[in-house]
């Protein structure tokens, strides 16, 4: 795995560690409905929180762990900052976890 993929990885896991700090991890997925929603973040049927857990991260890691190659772009901490724009100082560390995520992707390119 090289230096990049490894970073995307621990990144992964900072956002993973942050959704559970949050309390916003859960055991109980989303409805194969709300999952399969064609909207950008799922947001018609997810919250973010749920679309990072359920979808973005299992994506994710099955691309770095199958050594797939890895987004072209990602802007997710846009999309957080709009989302969470009211709560910015209880979600910083998630945003700055989501942040370099967003440059790993764009660095590579």
């Amino acid at each position: 795995m090289d230096n990049r993929v490894s970073a995307v990885a621990d990144q992964l896991l900072l956002i993973e560690r942050e959704l559970r700090l949050l309390g916003w991890w859960s055991s109980v997925p989303p409805s194969a409905q709300a999952l399969s929603s064609e909207q950008p973040f799922c947001v018609d049927t997810l919250e973010l929180h749920q679309w990072l857990q359920w979808i973005f991260l299992p994506r994710m890691k099955i691309l770095v762990e199958s050594g797939r190659p890895l987004p072209a772009v990602s802007g997710i901490t846009e999309m957080a900052e709009v989302v969470y724009a009211e709560r910015l100082g209880e979600v910083r560390t998630l945003l700055v976890a989501l942040t370099e995520f967003d440059r790993l992707i764009t660095a590579g390119n």
